[in-house]
């Protein structure tokens, strides 16, 4: 019988990214098919057997699917049929499984993902955030308090 391992997963408009948390995995193996279906095994370190399949929320492109395996995780990133946010990872409204977890490291909303192409273009930084230039040598900016209170 295999085990799952602990799955992060985060997505941008094109693609989604896939986490496998599995230090030492041997003979990794992934498999994408065109209509959504993404499956995943691989061997842990006693040899133990790993697996799981899921039925992704939208269609994805089997050739856009890449691996990357480390020494503690396996980092999938897998090509969206449609470019467009999915309103979750899987296409049942169930409760996902418990080894599938948001990965809060590469989360980014829909707005932000928007926003961060459009400072990518832009020359001016926005309002409320350094753009590096001050004399302050880094220095945080901190109100006096006395003038704050009087």
């Amino acid at each position: 019988m295999s085990r799952h391992p602990e799955v992060l997963w985060a997505q941008r408009s094109d693609k989604v990214y896939l986490t496998v948390a599995l230090p030492d995995a041997k003979d990794v193996s992934v498999k994408c098919e065109p209509h959504g279906l993404f499956s995943f095994s691989a061997s842990g370190v006693q040899h133990e057997p790993y697996s799981f399949s899921l039925e992704l929320y939208g269609s994805i492109e089997p050739e856009g699917c890449k691996i990357k395996a480390g020494l503690r995780n396996i980092l999938c990133s897998v090509q969206k049929g449609q470019k467009g946010w999915w309103k979750r990872l899987l296409k049942s409204e169930d409760k996902p499984a418990p080894y599938l977890k948001v990965d809060w490291n590469r989360w980014c909303d829909e707005d932000d993902e928007e926003s961060a192409s459009d400072l990518a273009s832009d020359d001016d930084a926005p309002f409320g955030q350094d753009d590096g230039s001050s004399d302050d040598d880094g220095m945080l900016y901190l109100p006096d308090l006395e003038k704050a209170r009087g």
